[in-house]
């Protein structure tokens, strides 16, 4: 691996065209103008914090096989600057590129606590579990300045509502009082994202992640104060990190975790560039080997958007993989599950609630 041919603490080396402008468009927003530097210098490698003012915070989910129901995003774009990101595409909407300005460009939405009770309160609302992070991380190092995650944590518990979590940064141990006070009601379920236990593949794949002794240690502390936490080895790229399957399985037990799920990874829009031009840079002894066999789970394509195999894949390779994932939860997994959360207090709550008026 040639360290000194790469830029240092990204995870996408490039900026791509954004495939909703042509390539003669020219942005005049001043807000886009002020943020679009494209081609910027590896000593001007700083992130933006932008401050948008969406209407709304919570998402219905139509996808049939994210097992979510509703999603809500504080944070748009990643500092994380995991090459592999399906998130990266969404930027696009914002008139942003895919690959260093979805890391480089963090669209803030303060106004996220607000617009959750206000979507929380509404008469015609059912309580169902909301996500954050459908998207993008919401402990990402943006969270450590504004601290809006443990702003909508609060909204949750204040109305007794249930809430999930996908992170892989270990900051959301910050809001340890809130989520045992969460897990008291059932209130509360933590994603844990873990993609390897080799900080050597953690450091190139997801260079400004907490590392997997932290987030390790942040699966214990979980689970030793009886917040339940599930592991995420996801994705799983042939030949980076398939081979980790049992072993990452079993430590994650060892550590507490209820129940472990994955993906097999998937390239789609602009993602296949980003990432085929980063293994090249950081992997060009096995770039041509992971990317062909990346594309053989997926009918031939780095890129697949059919529901029911685009999270599995299909063919031999995703077979293996599916195989060892069933392996490795039958092995470490047994007699676990993750609790179903609790969707009654807040009902109760609202009903007295209206009951003052």
């Amino acid at each position: 691996m040639d360290r000194n041919s790469t830029l240092k603490g990204r995870g996408a080396q490039i900026n791509v065209a954004n495939r909703f402008f042509e390539l003669t468009h020219e942005i005049r927003d001043d807000f886009l103008e002020y943020c679009a530097l494209e081609g910027e210098d590896a000593d001007k490698n700083k992130t933006l914090y932008l401050d948008v003012f969406p209407k709304t915070i919570v998402n219905k989910v139509q996808s049939p096989d994210v097992g979510m129901g509703y999603s809500m995003n504080m944070y748009q774009g990643c500092e994380h600057g995991c090459v592999y990101c399906y998130a990266r595409n969404s930027h696009e909407f914002w008139g942003y590129s895919a690959g260093l300005d979805f890391e480089r460009r963090i669209l803030v939405k303060k106004d996220a606590p607000f617009l959750l009770e206000k979507f929380i309160q509404r008469k015609s609302w059912e309580a169902h579990p909301i996500i954050m992070s459908g998207n993008t991380d919401c402990y990402q190092p943006a969270e450590k300045q504004f601290e809006i995650t443990r702003k909508c944590l609060e909204v949750f518990l204040k109305y007794k509502h249930p809430v999930g979590i996908i992170t892989k940064n270990a900051l959301i141990l910050r809001d340890l009082d809130l989520l045992k006070a969460l897990a008291k009601d059932n209130l509360i379920g933590v994603n844990i994202s873990i993609t390897s236990l080799s900080e050597e593949t953690r450091r190139v794949l997801e260079p400004r992640t907490a590392t997997i002794k932290k987030r390790l240690e942040t699966v214990k502390i979980l689970s030793e104060n009886g917040i339940p936490v599930n592991v995420m080895m996801a994705p799983i790229i042939p030949s980076i990190n398939s081979h980790e399957v049992l072993p990452l399985a079993k430590k994650v037990s060892e550590m507490g975790a209820l129940s472990m799920g994955h993906t097999i990874v998937r390239l789609n829009g602009a993602i296949g560039e980003i990432f085929t031009d980063w293994i090249k840079k950081t992997m060009p002894d096995r770039a041509d080997k992971v990317l062909h066999q990346i594309a053989s789970c997926h009918g031939g394509n780095l890129n697949d958007s059919r529901f029911g195999t685009r999270m599995r894949g299909e063919g031999e390779i995703a077979k293996q993989i599916n195989a060892m994932v069933k392996m490795a939860k039958r092995n470490y997994f047994k007699d676990k599950q993750m609790p179903k959360l609790n969707t009654t207090l807040h009902e109760q709550f609202k009903d007295g609630q209206l009951k003052l008026f």
